[in-house]
């Protein structure tokens, strides 16, 4: 096997596969991305049994072949070098030789003949636009949560409709919902994918590699999803169990509501986290008519207190909340105003955009103990 290819175009390639990699290296062919060589360029997959990813990096290949190349060692070779393009060449007892200028590298590799087959792609349900994808993960991505032993949360739920597509993540603590209407071309009825939290990432690095009206081709079978576009390809194991009813969780008397700047509300509760507990990240908020009121103290830290214009009527209220989880949502809520809608100290809030424009987009959050 020998090859040359636009360095910047290996490390793309490489870096998308690169979430399948089995990080444990429990099973050593798991640890290696598979490269093969073909007249029309690289065909490049990785996988650790629960997640597998495949994509194509053009390239002039001179001798076809294939061989498994530890991932992570190729990928910061082929990143830290500073040539437009390099030579990989396969030599005797499947070692690789890698070469760009004055550099040279020559890696352990192992042969294809252990590493694991992909299963291949179903007939696809759905096609979603890329760009839809991506602003639907963006949303909801940071509240799945990372506890191994709540497995059914360790995924955002994907709920394509005819005529509307939902996705939703929750850690227990906190539950955003992004929504729009969009008609899903293919799909006949309702289609509900608990997709893993790693999927989601490679699904969302593939969903902006791609122009924004392309579609993703969404398909499944009994045992696996998959998630395709072009060249690429991102097949995930369906995760086990149910997802909890989120419309349950959506609050439906939180009738105090508070309106303000999002991009002011958001610097603000950058300044007051400085001195917030380390452990616990909290921050209290303090309504009074036309005014919040954030404050944080920890007896190691200090205090911190900045008052804010609110556009807010109600009843004085004071409620404390994780700063991490409300900075992770005023990331989405980059401008315009945001809008809080509380029932007391204790009940979960309801924040989302004043003006919902394509998406409907909304975040539950529970209160801390003050």
């Amino acid at each position: 096997m020998e090859f040359s290819a636009d360095t910047k175009s290996l490390a793309e390639a490489l870096d998308q596969v690169e979430e399948a990699v089995e990080k444990k290296s429990t099973i050593p062919i798991l640890s290696h991305v598979l490269i093969e060589a073909t007249a029309n360029g690289l065909r490049l997959a990785a996988t650790d049994l629960e997640l597998g990813i495949r994509t194509f990096c053009p390239a002039q290949v001179k001798v076809p072949g294939s061989v498994a190349a530890p991932a992570r060692r190729f990928l910061g070779i082929v990143r830290s070098l500073s040539e437009a393009e390099v030579h990989v060449r396969a030599l005797e007892n499947h070692w690789l030789q890698v070469s760009a200028g004055r550099s040279v590298f020559k890696l352990a590799a192992l042969a294809k003949d252990n590493f694991p087959a992909l299963p291949d792609v179903p007939k696809a349900l759905a096609e979603v636009p890329a760009g839809l994808l991506a602003g639907l993960i963006d949303r909801t991505a940071f509240a799945i949560s990372n506890q191994e032993s709540r497995y059914t949360l360790n995924g955002a739920l994907l709920v394509l409709k005819p005529g509307s597509i939902e996705m939703a993540a929750t850690d227990g603590h906190r539950l955003p919902l992004g929504a729009r209407d969009v008609v899903i071309v293919g799909l006949g009825n309702e289609e509900r994918l608990l997709v893993p939290k790693r999927a989601v990432i490679g699904l969302r690095r593939l969903a902006y590699g791609q122009e924004a009206d392309s579609p993703i081709h969404v398909a499944k079978d009994d045992r696996h999803m998959f998630f395709s576009a072009g060249d690429s390809v991102i097949c995930a194991r369906n995760l086990a169990g149910q997802f909890p009813n989120y419309e349950a969780v959506l609050p439906k008397s939180n009738t105090l509501r508070a309106t303000l700047d999002a991009a002011t509300l958001r610097e603000s509760l950058r300044r007051v986290t400085l001195l917030a507990p380390e452990q616990t990240h909290a921050v209290c908020l303090t309504l009074e008519p036309g005014r919040l009121t954030l404050s944080a103290s920890g007896a190691d830290t200090g205090e911190a207190t900045e008052s804010l214009d609110a556009a807010y009527q109600g009843e004085a209220l004071r409620v404390a909340f994780n700063s991490a989880f409300l900075l992770d949502l005023l990331g989405v809520i980059k401008s315009g105003n945001v809008e809080i809608a509380l029932k007391d100290a204790e009940s979960a809030a309801e924040l989302r955009p004043s003006e919902q424009a394509d998406y409907r987009y909304t975040c539950v959050i529970m209160p801390m103990r003050s």
